[in-house]
Parts: C-alpha cells; structure tokens; sequence
C-alpha cells in the first residue's frame, strides 16, 4: 500500500472536513428547530395541527432522503413562484438546497423522538409542580423540557451520528463535502480502496467525537441518578 498516496489523499479529504461541519451543524440547528415546532403542533392536542404534524413526519421518515434531495435541488425551480421569488438566489444553491432538505428530514425523525421523551415524563411530576403553582411557559422550561431531553438524549445522539452520515449524500447535488471529494478524486486516481479508506478514517473519527460529546452531556444531565459517594467508614 502507498503510504505517501494515504497521506496525500488525507491532506486533501481533510481539506473538505470544513465544508462538512458547517453542513452538518446547519442541518441538525435548523432541523432541531423546525422539530420543535412539529412535535409541539403534534402534541397541542388540536386535530388539525396534529395531523398536519402526523402528515409531515409520515412523509419525511417513509421517503428516502435521496429522493428528497432531489425533489429539493431540481424540482423546486420547477415552480415560476419561487423561481421568480427573492428565495431564488438562496434555493439555487447547492449547499442551501443540501441544508434544507437534510433540515427537512431530520426535523422528522427528531420529532417522534422529542414526543417521545415527552411522553415518558411522569404524569405525577406534572401534577407536582401545578401543585405548587407552576403552568404553561414556566411548567415547560422548569419540568416538562428538561426531563424530555434527557429521556430523549440516547436515540437523539444516534439520529445525530445518522445525520453526520446522511452529509455524504450532498456529493450528489454537488457539494464538495468529505464524499464528494473523494469521488472526485477516485475519478482521478482510480485508486478507489485507498480513498474510500480514508474517508472512512474522517467519518469514524468526527462520529466518535459526536458520541462522547453527546456521552458527556448525557453524564452532566443525571447527576441526580448518581448514587452519592459513602461516607468512609472509622
């Protein structure tokens, strides 16, 4: 194996590691918003938001990402409406188009999964701080949000590693992320093992970074689930 080929071809993907990050951050914060905003629409317990809400996420999570990119980067300027819009300019790129569709699934997935952690709080804590006086905006923020997060945060980080996966898909509508160049360097090498090989190498270690992040936070979240330390013996 040519080790001067690896590490030439290393210099190069990482080259693109920037492009990646800023693809994949966009994604999950604006996905991690727009699913906010369903699963409170799935959850407000009014029969057409709900639905609407069921609709979206039926959709997204029963589509395949790929295709949703596509109808995203080609079949939106199909439309005169937004071709002849201000939102021309911005959907006619590549990376917008990227962001947006990969935003648009995500925000699907998360939104089953915050529903989820909602519904595993205990009535019981809820009765509590009604009790004591807590409703609406202050029983959410206090109670409701924090414990949803943390029962959440376990399949969360894996839709996040998902996520950091699904950016190779970019390539595709021409964004030169991790897997693009490496595709484009295969074209031009035809070496495709040792390139694939590094790139691989890029993806394993930011996924390990996400995970113990997401490990660390996890930790910082249940302390409270923590025994507390023994007083020693005399």
């Amino acid at each position: 194996m040519d080790f001067t080929f690896l590490a030439s071809t290393m210099v190069t993907l990482l080259k693109a590691v920037p492009t990646t990050l800023i693809l994949f951050s966009l994604s999950i914060f604006f996905g991690g918003l727009l699913a906010l905003v369903i699963v409170s629409m799935r959850v407000s317990g009014n029969s057409l938001l709900s639905g609407f809400a069921k609709g979206y996420i039926f959709i997204f999570r029963g589509s395949p990402l790929l295709i949703q990119m596509f109808l995203v980067f080609y079949g939106l300027g199909q439309f005169g409406i937004i071709r002849y819009s201000f939102l021309w300019p911005f959907l006619r790129e590549p990376m917008v188009c990227a962001v947006l569709s990969l935003a648009l699934c995500t925000a699907g997935y998360t939104a089953e999964i915050f529903r989820g952690g909602i519904r595993a709080v205990s009535p019981k804590e809820i009765e509590a701080a009604r009790s004591i006086g807590m409703s609406g905006p202050l029983l959410v923020r206090r109670i409701l949000a924090p414990i949803a997060f943390r029962h959440a945060l376990p399949a969360y980080s894996t839709e996040i590693v998902l996520m950091m996966k699904s950016t190779a898909l970019a390539s595709l509508v021409t964004v030169w992320e991790v897997t693009g160049v490496a595709q484009r360097l295969i074209s031009q090498t035809y070496r495709t093992m040792e390139v694939f090989l590094c790139a691989a190498i890029i993806y394993l270690v930011l996924n390990f970074i996400i995970l113990q992040g997401m490990a660390l936070l996890e930790y910082s979240l249940s302390r409270h689930r923590r025994a507390a330390p023994q007083p020693l013996k005399a």
